[in-house]
């Protein structure tokens, strides 16, 4: 998972549903630890800004 950056509005929902706490929140930016990702896609399917993508 990767998130747009541009997209992304800091809401912080998407960690909030992360299983694995592989999403961290600073104060500019929110970032995937994919290392620690299971790909379940709670954060994709809740984002409100749609700013949460799958990486190919």
């Amino acid at each position: 998972m990767k998130i747009e950056s541009s997209l992304c509005d800091i809401c912080g929902t998407c960690a909030g549903v992360c299983p694995v706490d592989a999403i961290r929140i600073f104060e500019f930016k929110v970032e995937i630890d994919n290392e620690k990702c299971i790909d379940c896609k709670n954060c994709l399917i809740i984002c409100p800004a749609e700013a949460i993508k799958e990486e190919k």
